[in-house]
């Protein structure tokens, strides 16, 4: 698409909010009307070619941070969402598509959580029998879904609060010194919050009483764990009224997913806390994001690294847009974020090709895969397997896979690329995003039947799989 049709009205407003500037100042620097700036802003008119290149000059970011990407998220799922049979009669090509995401946005959402509303209605009456004479029980979209839509759509990151956690995580020295130091300093000097060790061994992880001003840890939290739930206390204390405020703007329907937003929010301070962004982003890139390396720089878990680095994404400071994910073994996606081409299905269990699968194999290694989409784009794909719960011999254990990666111009930048094959497509996998969605014809793990394929059944022949694929043509 030419230069001059890009709509990207967030990112400019985003830029400008971190510049700290008017939109007459920011207009001013740029040598536009404000009516032109404010046009922008609302993606009611595209930006020129002479914007672009004055926002790189006057700003000192790269072009490419300002590429159409932004929609890629919103298109991934507008894409998915219209190849349920319910729009049988409508067969929607990528250009129209293209632009409801970049001139409509508002619509592809209601769009998307109407078919979502639907999808949820249709499988519970389709266990009727369950669920007979509770009406109730027939809801839009669950508070959970809601909310990991909000993280999804913004791009995982919240400035406002990044900020806040970076300028304190500053003042504590905190990426310089040892982080329960630095917090638990802080809490008893600002906020007068001693920190004990609880007494019980039970699945509490942490417990304030805001009468005797005493943070109760359980005595078996990794480091890790215990130094980010003592930062998690901070943002209750501390940026409280901040995240009220951004969780009340996103407009939730439900009181639930009120709360749980603010959940997330909270521990969305608690990572910028202890994994401060500028330092955090350049320790990323002096070690070729070795998460090992990272994760003991930092005194985090591996976890923990993987997540914040899928929320580097400040306006003119970019890290890798990488896609993170974290998949249990029944295979449900229980994390995810994406800031490369590569969009997680919405619905549906993930690619059985691709490695994130093997990490349960490979427990204390990270694997490394060389993968390629039905649409071309290639990634190198970095998996490992986790275990959660561990507090003595008796106890429930939870076991994850990590899931992160980067489209293949940016491999070079992973330590984890080194003596591979890069320049030789033949030793890239073949993966898809859901069986239900993808275009492959010939894939022998298949699952289910892609749902856009007609299916051709021969009785008197039979390959590997009991049907073969015919694509519908548009």
């Amino acid at each position: 698409m030419a230069v001059g049709k890009l709509y990207i009205g967030r990112k400019v407003r985003d830029l400008r909010l971190v510049s700290q500037a008017t939109q007459a100042q920011f207009a001013e620097r740029l040598g536009i009307s404000i009516s032109y700036l404010n046009q922008i802003e609302n993606n009611q008119r595209p930006v020129s070619a002479a914007v672009l290149v004055s926002l790189a000059d006057k700003f000192k970011i790269d072009l490419s941070d300002l590429s159409g990407e932004e929609g890629n998220r919103l298109l991934s799922a507008l894409s998915e969402t219209l190849t349920d049979p319910l729009f049988a009669t409508y067969s929607a090509n990528a250009q129209e598509m293209k632009m409801v995401v970049r001139n409509a946005p508002g619509i592809a959402r209601a769009l998307i959580a109407a078919h979502q509303a639907y999808r949820h209605n249709s499988e519970q009456l389709a266990s009727i029998d369950d669920t007979l004479g509770r009406a109730s029980a027939l809801v839009e979209k669950t508070p959970y879904e809601e909310v990991r839509d909000f993280f999804h759509f913004v791009d995982n990151y919240v400035h406002e609060i990044d900020v806040m956690a970076e300028k304190l995580a500053e003042e504590l020295g905190i990426g310089d010194q040892d982080a329960f130091t630095a917090v638990s300093s802080y809490l008893e000097k600002a906020f007068d919050v001693r920190t004990s060790r609880a007494s019980r061994d039970d699945d509490l992880m942490r417990s304030f009483d805001e009468t005797t001003r005493v943070l109760m840890l359980n005595p078996y939290l990794p480091p890790a764990t215990r130094d980010f739930q003592m930062a998690l206390q901070i943002a209750q204390l501390s940026a409280g009224p901040v995240i009220d405020q951004i969780a009340a703007k996103a407009g939730f329907r439900t009181t639930e997913a009120y709360e749980i937003c603010r959940i997330g929010l909270h521990n969305y301070f608690a990572g910028a806390l202890v994994l401060p962004y500028g330092k955090f982003l350049e320790a990323a890139r002096e070690v070729r994001h070795d998460l090992d390396l990272l994760a003991v720089r930092f005194g985090a878990s591996l976890e923990q690294v993987c997540h914040r680095l899928s929320t580097l994404q400040r306006p003119g400071q970019k890290g890798i847009p990488i896609f993170f994910a974290r998949i249990d073994r029944a295979g449900n996606i229980t994390k995810r974020h994406s800031a490369a081409k590569l969009q997680f299905a919405r619905f549906g269990a993930a690619c059985p090709l691709w490695n994130v699968h093997q990490a349960f194999e490979t427990s204390g290694r990270i694997i490394r895969q060389l993968a390629e989409t039905p649409d071309g784009v290639r990634y190198l794909s970095l998996a490992t397997q986790i275990t959660k719960g561990a507090r003595g011999f008796h106890s429930a254990r939870q076991y994850y896979a990590l899931a992160l990666g980067c489209e293949i111009s940016y491999a070079d930048q992973f330590v984890y690329a080194d003596d591979m094959e890069l320049g030789n497509r033949a030793a890239f996998d073949p993966i898809g995003i859901s069986c239900r969605i993808c275009e492959r014809t010939n894939c022998l793990s298949r699952a289910v039947p892609p749902i856009k394929s007609k299916l051709v059944v021969e009785h008197h022949s039979r390959g590997l799989l009991p049907y073969k694929l015919r694509p519908i043509v548009d």
